[in-house]
């Protein structure tokens, strides 16, 4: 018999956890979403509103929070440079003080607990593809840290309670994911080039275009989000998600001003700090433990997402 949970998703109204609540809901679950609508919006979960199992609060989780929950899945931190970059001390306070007080509320409620860390813990690696085994390439000073440290932070916070506590912890590191819904001025390179290219205007590539990215489609991820949790408790993780499929960015842009039909030409500029050559997991701990890989490939991915985009673009005139 199917058990009803009563679930907290933290940044819930945004791009991955909208798509998460919709799934919880979908299994039937009782979803509490929260979200200070930093990066989250409210029209990524319109949708939902009118669910009797679906509930929604206005909420910082730097701040505590007092509810009554069987599972959480912390997804609140803002997760594009353009954004984290923005307030890059907020950054840092989201993903620690958010993690304490997510952690602290698992404690008082023994709760299972989710992290959706991220492939950027291992910085600009020196390992290709990534093992979760591998502790990273971090500069701990530069203007991204405030994402890959407070991260890396948040990652230890949730092993020290679960070896200290005994909390029953879940660490997912999530590489590139796209898909509908991703915040249009992001900075990210899907929603980049796929705005620019809709918009017949120059397709920017920072470099020569030869770093590598992995693009994971969000309803394989979510897939993934879901197995972890459901898995034995001495599955912890980390465990990485995202689609070992490597390209690179330039060949990436070529995909989208092709299948966009677009007038866009490719323009060059300089490579941002530590922004990483090569990105690529390793999956053999999910499909070991999981017995998950992602299903949907690039090409039809896209296509979904560049029909997204299109309408966003149109109800923007």
């Amino acid at each position: 018999m199917h058990e009803r949970k009563r679930v907290l998703v933290t940044g819930g109204a945004g791009f991955l956890g909208s798509f998460l609540c919709e799934r919880l809901l979908a299994d039937g679950h009782e979803v509490l979403c929260v979200d200070n609508y930093f990066t989250g919006s409210r029209e990524n979960i319109a949708h939902l509103l009118d669910d009797r199992n679906f509930e929604v609060l206005r909420h910082d989780v730097t701040f505590p929070l007092y509810v009554e929950v069987d599972e959480i899945y912390n997804l609140a931190c803002p997760a594009s440079p353009i954004h984290y970059q923005f307030d890059p001390v907020q950054t840092v306070k989201t993903s620690v003080h958010g993690a304490i007080n997510v952690l602290g509320l698992a404690k008082r409620t023994k709760a299972k607990v989710f992290q959706a860390s991220t492939s950027e813990v291992y910085g600009n690696p020196s390992i290709h593809p990534q093992p979760e085994s591998y502790w990273g390439n971090v500069n701990p000073t530069g203007p991204r840290a405030c994402y890959d440290e407070g991260k890396r932070c948040a990652e230890t916070l949730f092993f020290d309670y679960h070896r200290q506590y005994g909390v029953r912890i879940r660490v997912a590191r999530i590489f590139n994911t796209y898909g509908p819904r991703m915040h249009p001025n992001d900075g990210r390179v899907v929603s980049n080039f796929i705005v620019q290219a809709l918009r017949n205007e120059p397709v920017t590539i920072y470099g020569e275009g030869t770093q590598t990215r992995s693009f994971c489609y969000v309803d394989d991820l979510i897939e993934g989000f879901v197995r972890l949790m459901k898995a034995d408790d001495d599955v912890t993780g980390p465990i990485n998600f995202g689609n070992p499929g490597e390209f690179t960015v330039r060949e990436l842009a070529e995909m989208v001003i092709e299948m966009t039909g677009s007038r866009s030409r490719i323009e060059f500029k300089a490579l941002p700090q530590d922004d990483p050559l090569q990105r690529k997991p390793d999956i053999t701990k999910a499909r070991e433990n999981l017995g998950w890989h992602p299903t949907i490939p690039l090409a039809e991915g896209l296509e979904k997402t560049i029909a997204f985009f299109e309408k966003r673009l149109r109800d923007m005139r």
